[in-house]
């Protein structure tokens, strides 16, 4: 039986480096050969993370929203069209990227037609097992609608045979990760899944790695965490409960306690299946609030600045290269233990 790995089982080693300022790292990632993002971090198409101020301010920061898809077709339309329209105002011209969720069956199709119409520049195929046969369909068919020049991202994939067949079927990047978000309950209820490093470690073998751009989507807690996912192949990391409760997401805010909170959940949770279809099926998430955080630039910033210090212990000046250099080495529980500030802590 296989060891899958993941992000507290593993550090990173240590490297010679020359690099006297961390200004000096460029964090630009490619998304294909017209699209680079110059903060390798996407939101996540959650309807407690991103509408159109996520989506406008991601694009700002050099990163970029997508657009959730629990609405109708309109609704999510005229969101993008006004994420793109702020962005594009406060910068002056158009070059700041905004991406639009869809799924495999009723109106994705003519979901896909409007949100091109109104500007998207991605379009990302959204579903929980993405390897599967209505993703194939999918993917071939919106292609058929958006044409060539629409970015299609699409996913969620655990395995390196699920990133390879998206990647055959058209997908220009893959969401790589199943089961391993903090508010997804997927594991526990249906007991499927794989440990989000290991996703990468075998994904990043592939030879469509370096062409079909890997998406790290689920259980990043911290920097250190996002750094780990670019070591081990990652292009991108898609961000939801870094995000949440922030000032810029879509969200219900609420007292408790005296304390600012604000609404985040799943969207297999009961809550946001109710809220957004009238019914449950399977429920694969939960619902839960977060602490207010302020604005999301400033957690954009400190999540920035942990990614250049990551890069700056192995020697590295660009994502390309940290790849090329990294060093992982196992470390036991007591390693992970020592990992964190245990400071007063009973071990």
């Amino acid at each position: 039986m296989k060891t899958a790995l993941t992000y507290d089982d593993v550090l990173l080693v240590p490297r010679y480096s020359d690099i006297e300022s961390r200004s000096e790292i460029v964090l630009d990632s490619d998304l294909d050969n017209r699209r680079t993002l110059t903060l390798p971090i996407i939101s996540s198409p959650m309807d407690t993370v991103t509408g159109d101020v996520m989506a406008s301010t991601m694009a700002l920061s050099g990163g970029l929203g997508i657009i959730h898809r629990y609405n109708t077709p309109d609704e999510q339309a005229t969101i993008l069209a006004i994420s793109k329209r702020i962005a594009n105002t406060i910068r002056g011209k158009d070059a700041n990227l905004v991406g639009a969720a869809i799924g495999v069956s009723g109106d994705y199709l003519d979901r896909a037609r409007k949100l091109v119409k109104a500007g998207a520049d991605i379009i990302c195929i959204d579903i929980a097992h993405g390897h599967h046969i209505l993703m194939q369909k999918a993917i071939r068919d919106v292609r058929t609608v958006v044409g060539t020049g629409i970015h299609i991202m699409a996913g969620n994939v655990a395995t390196k045979e699920g990133y390879e067949d998206l990647s055959r079927w058209g997908a220009d990047s893959v969401r790589c990760n199943v089961g391993g978000g903090s508010i997804c309950s997927t594991r526990i209820q249906a007991g499927s899944g794989y440990p989000g490093l290991q996703t990468l470690f075998d994904c990043s073998s592939s030879d469509f790695s370096g062409r079909v751009p890997i998406i790290a989507d689920g259980g990043i807690r911290n920097s250190g965490d996002i750094v780990k996912a670019l070591a081990a192949g990652a292009d991108f990391v898609m961000l939801g409960s870094l995000l949440s409760g922030t000032e810029e997401t879509p969200s219900d805010t609420i007292e408790v306690g005296g304390e600012t909170r604000k609404v985040y959940r799943g969207m297999a949770s009961r809550e946001a299946q109710l809220a957004w279809r009238g019914k449950t099926s399977s429920l694969e998430g939960v619902a839960t609030t977060v602490a207010h955080k302020g604005s999301v630039e400033h957690t954009l910033s400190d999540l920035e600045r942990g990614i250049r210090s990551g890069l700056s212990y192995s020697g590295a000046r660009t994502i390309e290269d940290f790849q090329t250099v990294a060093e992982f080495v196992r470390q036991t529980r007591a390693g992970t233990v020592e990992s964190g500030t245990h400071i007063m802590r009973v071990l």
